[in-house]
């Protein structure tokens, strides 16, 4: 897609796409032409993953199970952001040397706001490893810097097909609906991300915003 032109966005099918990927049970994103992404100060924060990450070794062998379990019990967000980046690092791992080599070049095309030479590398990486959650992740991201809405709900379906616990999509998913309008569903996945990590930045608030909209104060 070129970065001058989006296509418009087809309401009906982002809120049927949305429907289905709220639908994940809860036990199971995220730069270029100005006229498409905002100035930095201005972009929207999606949750992603640290800029450093620990070293999984000993994780891997105890699972993502034992993690998710830590996080949900972290008694403070220092420990809760140290469990969550080891979290992150096993999404992140993959065994394709070649995806990997694909992942840290779309990150740096990224960085230096060359976003559809990031999506081709994704591109890639999806076909290459379409088991690889965190290549659907990251072009949901994408996707969702550059109003595409339909493509990014797509991508989050995939990865919460796969992980309904990613917090990430999930947080992502409930920022798309806000921006529909949908604050119903909105608040649903946000909800459905703070069960899984009651840690992430700034979703306590949206959450608390929009129960206080969609379902009224308490009397």
């Amino acid at each position: 897609m070129e970065l001058g032109f989006l296509r418009p966005i087809n309401r009906q099918l982002a809120l049927l796409l949305a429907a289905i990927v709220i639908a994940a049970p809860a036990t199971a994103f995220a730069q270029g032409d100005p006229r498409v992404i905002p100035p930095p100060k201005e972009q929207k924060k999606l949750p992603e993953a640290p800029s450093k990450l620990p070293n999984v070794g000993a994780d891997r062998m105890r699972g993502l199970d034992f993690l998710f379990g830590a996080l949900k019990a972290a008694p403070d967000d220092a420990s809760a952001k140290h469990v969550e980046a080891r979290i992150w690092a096993q999404w992140l791992q993959t065994p394709s040397d070649t995806a990997m080599l694909l992942m840290v070049r779309a990150k740096a095309a990224m960085d230096a706001q060359n976003i559809d030479v990031a999506l081709k590398l994704l591109n890639a990486v999806v076909k290459l490893r379409p088991d690889y959650i965190e290549g659907w992740n990251r072009r949901a991201t994408i996707y969702y810097l550059k109003n595409d809405y339909v493509h990014s709900l797509e991508d989050l379906q995939q990865v919460l097909t796969r992980e309904p616990r990613h917090f990430g999509a999930l947080a992502g998913l409930g920022m798309i609906m806000q921006d529909l309008g949908d604050d119903k569903r909105a608040l649903d996945a946000f909800r459905k991300a703070l069960a899984i990590n009651p840690h992430l930045e700034k979703v306590p608030e949206l959450v608390k915003q929009l129960s206080e909209k969609v379902e009224g104060r308490d009397i």
